[in-house]
């Protein structure tokens, strides 16, 4: 065992393969919410699988709550998702809220009033 290993494993970097999603998905973190808690929002994952979703997601902007749209089912087919996105950045000005692309498959709807930080690096 190298010396960098060492320091490694002594400061807890060395040798294990984190999986974060089995960690995210371990039931200690699910169990955070107390439902006695008053909430002021959701961030709500929704999948777009077809333009009906369009609906879903304007109803839960209208409740002040965040969408996390993923667009993995609709990246086959370019035209009809360029049309959703379009009518989805429409809304969001029509509210004074925000669109914006999280990674390729992922984007951020927020409710109005509030804003999204978009930083190009």
């Amino acid at each position: 065992m190298g010396i960098l290993q060492k320091f490694s494993d002594a400061l807890g970097l060395g040798g294990k393969e984190i999986n974060v999603q089995e960690y995210l998905d371990s039931e200690d973190l699910e169990n955070l919410h107390d439902p006695e808690e008053q909430v002021a929002a959701y961030v709500k994952p929704v999948a777009l699988e077809s333009v009906a979703v369009i609906s879903e997601i304007k109803d839960e902007l209208k409740n002040g709550n965040l969408i996390l749209l993923n667009i993995t089912p609709m990246l086959k087919n370019e035209k009809v998702l360029m049309q959703i996105i379009d009518k989805l950045r429409d809304y969001a000005k029509e509210i004074r809220g925000d669109i914006a692309r999280i990674d390729n498959e992922k984007i951020l709807l927020t409710p109005s009033k509030m804003k999204i930080v978009k930083r190009r690096r």
